[in-house]
């Protein structure tokens, strides 16, 4: 049974921010870190699967995630159309198409790279950091050479621009759509690891996998399954995170590889409602930090990950327990 005392963080880190700002700013800023807390699910959960059942440093995730962000900018370009039309379903289908092309593209990426580079140094761990690094160099660089180095411009569909008023504060409608998206890419991925025979397996995998290929499993395909399936998530978060930002750029996923981290050695290494919990944790830290003593915001989630693990060594959830 897991432990109840990691779960009670969430309320207890909101019911503490609650009294030190008005009601407003507090619906305002939970909301918004729920909603980040959400976007680094979708880029974090991957890499937690791949991190914790193929034990392989993936720091090349961060370029999946800036795939997925251009890949989008370049979908939703001829479909300006769409996205700027006053009807939901033509934004829904415009945003629908960006994010699959995301998922699809970074998920292909990920297989490349898989047979091409992680291969090839599995249980390495010196090698996979520095092959990996030298992987997300690469990819920046094709970037660059493929979509430039300036900013491009990510519009939200119309539906998703502006806000409404919750209990007197202005929420923005894309933050709930991004809380909205990241709850069902919860529920999936719970039901799927919890409730199908491949999840069974990819959990037997993470505990002893040994016994999965004794068991007549092919646990190869399955580790190239779970590569593809987080390289596609990071895209579909870094699709996400660059709508919301309304602005691509090469360094976007760089610069999310430290919370990604954050997240996931907090969470607990391959525990994906670990990840859920450290996201959301991370995302109403930053929130809540960055509005009561924004000089402390930069190192907030660092001192928030060192604190856990000083409570917790091994993360919040960690597959196989304490």
């Amino acid at each position: 049974m897991k432990p109840v005392a990691p779960y009670l963080l969430l309320p207890v880190i909101m019911l503490l921010a609650f009294p030190l700002m008005s009601g407003p700013s507090w619906i305002a800023l939970t909301v918004a870190g729920l909603a980040m807390g959400m976007m680094l699910f979708l880029m974090a959960s991957g890499l937690a699967l791949v991190f914790g059942l193929m034990d392989v440093l993936n720091f090349a995730h961060g370029g999946f995630i800036t795939l997925g962000a251009y890949i989008a900018v370049s979908v939703l370009a001829p479909l300006t159309g769409w996205v700027n039309a006053g009807s939901w379903e033509l934004n829904l289908m415009a945003r629908a198409a960006a994010m699959l092309a995301a998922a699809i593209v970074s998920g292909a990426a990920g297989l490349a790279f898989e047979a091409i580079v992680i291969r090839r140094v599995y249980g390495a761990h010196l090698q996979q950091v520095l092959i990996t690094v030298g992987g997300l160099i690469v990819a920046d660089q094709l970037i660059v050479a493929i979509w430039g180095t300036q900013p491009l411009p990510l519009q939200k569909p119309a539906v998703l621009r502006g806000s409404f008023q919750l209990g007197g504060a202005a929420i923005e409608t894309y933050r709930m759509a991004a809380v909205v998206l990241g709850l069902l890419v919860y529920a999936g991925m719970h039901f799927i690891l919890n409730r199908t025979r491949i999840g069974l397996v990819v959990r037997a995998g993470v505990e002893n996998r040994e016994m999965v290929e004794a068991l007549g499993y092919r646990i190869t395909r399955l580790f190239v399954g779970v590569f593809v399936a987080g390289s596609a998530l990071a895209g579909l978060g870094g699709a996400m995170w660059a709508q919301y930002q309304e602005t691509v750029t090469p360094a976007i996923g760089a610069e999310m590889m430290i919370l990604v981290f954050i997240v996931v050695i907090i969470g607990g290494l391959g525990s994906i409602g670990g990840c859920f919990t450290g996201a959301l944790l991370v995302g109403l830290t930053a929130n809540y930090i960055g509005f009561l003593a924004p000089k402390l915001a930069l190192g907030s989630n660092i001192a928030l990950m060192v604190l856990i693990l000083l409570w917790r060594p091994r993360g919040l959830f960690p597959v196989g327990g304490r």
